[in-house]
């Protein structure tokens, strides 16, 4: 299994047309809502409210305005995917898996946590199959679980986009003129420039952050 990811990001390397765009978000608002919700979160659903369902949807909704983002490279056709099979990376003994969230564009935040759950947990076993490693549409990372402040990650071949969290850090920022301490990350979208350009990566990576400053909007979808 190892092998076959070690030829596949090599496989990117050799043929995709990398590039990364990078943008900042304010998570204030996103943590002060996770913290009043995620008792009662965990209390109805049996499962802890973590960052990954906030990023998740704000991705998927995201794919769904860029679908570029969310296509995949198959011999010489571009493939635009009308779901979203959200790969989310999970570190392991034996490196980096990438185990597929399935039509993650039709479950609920919790239902995405359930998932991701059941998945890292077959991941810290060793009972992933190749399946459940295949078919992903667009993938998210999270570097900041090991104190990376900011990356530019390697695409999966053949998806276009992978999407980078990093670290949340207390940093001053200028809010109404003047200067407040907010919690910040770095985000990065490394994406294949052979079916993205940089107008649609910008705007995708813009759309995110968006989502994320007010949860309102994401929870709407709007």
């Amino acid at each position: 299994m190892r092998k076959r990811i070690a030829q596949r990001l090599t496989e990117a390397q050799r043929t995709a047309a990398m590039l990364s765009t990078f943008n900042e978000v304010d998570l204030s608002e996103m943590m002060a809502l996770r913290k009043r919700h995620k008792e009662r979160f965990q209390e109805k659903h049996g499962v802890s409210l973590g960052l990954m369902s906030f990023f998740s949807r704000a991705t998927i909704i995201a794919l769904q305005d860029m679908p570029a983002v969310n296509a995949s490279l198959e011999d010489d056709d571009i493939v635009y995917h009308d779901y979203v099979n959200l790969g989310i990376a999970v570190s392991s003994e034996r490196g980096v898996m990438v185990p597929i969230v399935r039509n993650a564009d039709s479950l609920t935040m919790a239902g995405i946590e359930m998932e991701i759950k059941r998945l890292a947990l077959a991941v810290r076993d060793s009972k992933l199959t190749l399946d459940e490693l295949s078919g992903g549409t667009c993938t998210i990372t999270n570097g900041g679980v090991f104190g990376s402040m900011m990356s530019t990650p390697i695409l999966t071949p053949p998806q276009t986009g992978i999407l980078g969290m990093h670290a949340i850090k207390d940093r001053p920022i200028a809010v109404d003129g003047q200067v407040v301490i907010r919690l910040m990350m770095y985000l990065a979208l490394t994406y294949d420039h052979r079916v993205v350009d940089g107008e649609q990566s910008v705007k995708f990576l813009v759309r995110v952050k968006d989502l994320l400053e007010d949860p309102a909007r994401l929870m709407l979808e709007v």
